[in-house]
């Protein structure tokens, strides 16, 4: 019988959401990758209680997360069945719904028809009465956002959700979905974009200026940039990494010799930071208090002690900042 730690909240700082009440962990764990049936169910298990005990009371997933689509919000619904079932009141459990999940017509995108028949799909899975945030994963172009937005106002109204985001929307239709969601009563509470060292498009492209201004929290996806902001390729490519495989998410191409030599020279500022690279990466997009959460995966118990420890540092001056921008656009 698991019980948790009695100091889970000692340590990992937790951030406002927006406007709202809610507060996050600066870490947040992703269950996008490492969570099914392929993966021994005890290191699934193992992740989970060391999140939790570290403080980290934010589970993330999205219908579609597995392999298969629907096996990360399955797995996750034993383990709160059999660990988590007395702390559900400490956790925060999101999904989303917008991929692709089931054939035909309404299983994928934006209608009212797939978005509030997948979160009812989706908390059967994990054996919930509601979720404590509902996304809309990505936008569709061919249904009005009016639908959309008022499907994730309808999911807070049947008690089904507690709050709602969006996952994937340009500064522009995060402005209109925080529009519509606001003249229907269910205030727009956080996005989740991609945003790392390598991938600032939410900055160059004006979403975080649009979510400082609506007061809307933000919860940034692939940090580590699929790993390749970690030690894992300082020497290129292993050969049982991500980029090794038939991943769609990386491939052996985006390691080239001039990216390897620029993840060097950002692990030489992480180690006079006394952090590995992982974490310097991490507490880059937590800097300045901008963005609420940086989302993690973790394949072991220690990659997500490993996470945590970035938050004991999350403070630069304006010359490790200068040296960051020079590597990225040299």
């Amino acid at each position: 019988m698991y019980t948790a730690h009695p100091d889970r909240y000692a340590d990992l700082p937790y951030r406002r959401t927006g406007r709202s009440g809610l507060k996050l962990p600066a870490i947040s764990l992703g269950l996008w990758h490492n969570f099914g049936p392929d993966r021994p169910v005890e290191t699934q298990r193992a992740i989970l209680r060391r999140a939790f005990d570290l403080g980290v009371t934010h589970f993330d997933l999205a219908n579609n997360y597995g392999p298969p689509p629907g096996a990360a919000e399955s797995a996750l619904g034993e383990f709160l069945k059999a660990d988590f079932a007395p702390y559900r009141d400490e956790l925060v459990i999101s999904t989303k719904a917008g991929y692709l999940m089931w054939p035909g017509p309404y299983g994928e995108w934006g209608s009212r028809k797939y978005l509030l028949s997948s979160l009812d799909q989706s908390l059967a899975r994990m054996g919930l009465d509601y979720v404590d945030i509902f996304y809309s994963h990505r936008p569709d172009p061919e249904t009005p956002l009016e639908e959309t937005m008022g499907a994730l106002h309808s999911a807070v109204q049947q008690g089904k959700a507690l709050y709602v985001g969006i996952s994937n929307y340009s500064a522009e239709q995060t402005r209109e979905a925080a529009r519509i969601l606001g003249e229907l009563g269910t205030p727009l509470l956080i996005h989740q974009p991609r945003y790392s060292m390598l991938d600032r498009r939410p900055e160059e492209e004006g979403l975080l200026d649009a979510l400082d201004e609506l007061q809307v929290g933000s919860i940034v996806f692939s940090p580590l940039e699929q790993g390749l902001l970690s030690a894992r390729y300082l020497d290129g490519i292993p050969e049982d990494s991500r980029a090794a495989s038939d991943s769609p998410f990386l491939n052996s191409d985006a390691v080239t010799s001039d990216l390897v030599g620029r993840l060097r020279a950002l692990d030489e500022i992480a180690k006079g930071r006394g952090q590995t690279l992982a974490q310097l990466a991490l507490a880059w997009v937590l800097r300045g208090g901008r963005v609420t959460s940086a989302l993690v995966g973790a394949s072991s118990a220690q990659q997500i002690e490993d996470s945590v420890a970035a938050t004991r540092n999350l403070d630069f001056d304006a010359e490790e900042l200068a040296r960051i921008d020079a590597i990225i656009q040299s």
